[in-house]
């Protein structure tokens, strides 16, 4: 079977999430292809589909919005999973309703969406996101609680029937 997971990161810890999802589905068995949401083409071929995206402001980015717009008319049934990596500190701010994905769910009709914790680096950002981060007093430090993100790609293996 074969699987798109499709990205949207600015920083490229969204697409680091991506890729250890895109490697528990191969190690599983499943045909995986891991790709910025930009650069997807055409969905035929893929039999189910993984799209995340890192959240600004409480929402997704561009490029991930715009392929869950394009599952809407190509969706031809196949699965969807969604998730979304932002919040970030011990406790992750923000810590209620980080996004909002109901839109998204509906046009992909998700099965599931899963909010993981982001990784911040200052230095990384530009000027107007390191004001923004340092005015929501956002602490800096890699949050991204990598046990449940494979534990998560492996409950869509388990769904997808991938071999164990």
């Amino acid at each position: 079977m074969k699987v798109l997971v499709a990205v949207a990161s600015e920083h490229g810890a969204t697409i680091e999430i991506a890729s250890a999802i895109g490697e528990v589905l191969a190690g599983r068995g499943l045909e995986t292809t891991v790709m910025a949401a930009d650069d997807v083409g055409p969905l035929d071929g893929y039999q189910a589909m993984v799209l995340g995206s890192a959240v600004y402001m409480g929402s997704w980015m561009k490029p991930a919005r715009k392929l869950a717009e394009r599952l809407q008319t190509a969706g031809n049934g196949r699965p969807v999973w969604l998730f979304s990596s932002g919040p970030v500190g011990d406790p992750p701010l923000p810590a209620e309703h980080p996004v909002d994905v109901t839109h998204i769910q509906e046009l992909t009709h998700a099965r599931d969406h899963r909010v993981f914790s982001g990784k911040l680096v200052r230095k990384e950002l530009r000027l107007r996101e390191r004001a923004l981060a340092t005015a929501m007093r956002v602490q800096e430090g890699d949050f991204r609680d990598w046990d449940d993100i494979r534990s998560w790609a492996s409950s869509i293996a388990d769904y997808l029937g991938a071999a164990g």
